[in-house]
């Protein structure tokens, strides 16, 4: 702890939501920060379930660790990580998600991790997948390796912001593909992304990892989000919000 005050009188840490100044005993995002956000509680996921996933009877069960709420700290926390390059925020979210996991979810006996890919030209351009250093959190928690080969996306789908439920069906159908069917087989994988809203991008790497032949799906997220919620940053509000982004 000593160590950890001395370095941050010389190079102060800062909160991913708020920006203000961690103390020695705060991690990545501070007390208050924390407080703040609204966790999905087991009605919330319980509801969500049978609205995303239950008749599309793909995914055996899915977690998410809180509501994404537009213009609150869960937002600048998720975006630091999505637009701001924050690695950090990614395996923190990762790791918080991983101990609730380990609270509610061990009979799903995970064998493999794999983040939700971008496109090519997307991950290109982004420089990283972001639900990847989630993923990464999350097996620190769970002592399970990540694959982000096994799932390709080779459809460049367009951005599903302002998109109903079947135009982000639409949207992503037939966007993914397996590279090695024999790593998904009799595995019980975990798939990871960092904001579930509808369920269509999930629902539909279930689908291609059960004819790959996956034994069984699971699905975590950072934050669950409705419809009218999920809204992207648009490219003229990035440096508005970099600008506020700890360094």
């Amino acid at each position: 702890m000593f160590f950890t005050s001395l370095f941050d009188f010389f190079l102060p840490r800062l909160c991913f939501s708020c920006t203000q100044k961690l103390n020695p005993y705060e991690n990545h995002v501070c007390a208050l920060c924390l407080a703040e956000f609204s966790t999905a509680g087991k009605t919330r996921i319980d509801r969500e379930y049978e609205r995303k996933f239950r008749k599309a009877g793909l995914v055996e069960d899915f977690q998410s660790l809180y509501v994404f709420e537009k213009g609150k700290g869960i937002q600048t926390l998720i975006h630091s990580l999505k637009y701001g390059g924050k690695f950090r925020a990614g395996i923190f979210l990762g790791e918080k998600t991983g101990q609730l996991i380990q609270q509610n979810c061990m009979d799903w006996k995970i064998d493999l991790i794999v983040p939700v890919p971008l496109h090519k030209l997307k991950k290109l351009g982004r420089g990283y997948n972001q639900s990847f250093y989630i993923a990464k959190g999350l097996s620190r928690i769970l002592k399970k390796p990540v694959d982000e080969s096994i799932l390709i996306r080779k459809k460049n789908t367009l951005s599903q912001t302002n998109m109903d439920l079947a135009e982000r069906e639409k949207n992503i159908r037939n966007a993914f593909s397996i590279k090695n069917s024999a790593i998904a087989a009799g595995k019980n994988i975990l798939l990871v992304d960092d904001v579930i809203t509808t369920g269509a991008t999930i629902n539909e790497c279930a689908r291609v990892l059960k004819y790959a032949g996956a034994n069984r799906v699971y699905a975590v997220s950072a934050a669950i989000a409705d419809l009218s919620d999920d809204q992207e940053i648009s490219p003229l509000s990035i440096q508005s919000l970099e600008q506020r982004l700890p360094v």
